[in-house]
């Protein structure tokens, strides 16, 4: 995996949920995907689990659209194996086009080449705790 097979696998990541396309999104993931999100579950063992995630929120999100902006990308590839970790954005876009809100989360993936094409094995999603009010920070600063 070089850099240019990164890049693509992070524009088809951010244009698929921009359209809301579940069946392009989930084809980013291996079957057997770990996912450990930052919203409600523990975590998603499996595609399915993690395909019925994605549509509820792709549903939840009505008339909006979410934009996703990646920042501080940075890899390790190896042959079979690579790992991607970066700040994510993603950003509410009303049906007048104009941002309504935004957050973002600690990204790390880890792909693996799976008859030649490169998967998404493991996905985890984090934001920091304020310790003293136990508040999650959705924004870098």
């Amino acid at each position: 995996m070089d850099e240019e097979s990164i890049t693509q696998v992070l524009e088809q990541y951010a244009a698929a949920v921009f359209g809301k396309d579940v069946d392009a999104l989930l084809a980013l993931y291996d079957d057997d995907v770990r996912v450990f999100d930052l919203w409600d579950v523990w975590s998603h063992q499996g595609a399915d689990p993690w395909r019925e995630s994605v549509a509820g929120w792709f549903a939840s999100v009505g008339d909006e659209r979410v934009g996703v902006d990646f920042d501080d990308v940075q890899t390790l590839v190896t042959e079979d194996l690579a790992t991607v970790h970066a700040i994510i954005t993603y950003r509410d876009i009303g049906p007048d086009d104009v941002e309504q809100d935004s957050m973002q989360n600690r990204l790390t993936w880890v792909l693996g080449r799976r008859d030649g094409d490169w998967k998404i094995v493991h996905e985890h999603t984090s934001a920091p705790v304020n310790g003293e009010t136990f508040k999650v920070n959705l924004q870098r600063y």
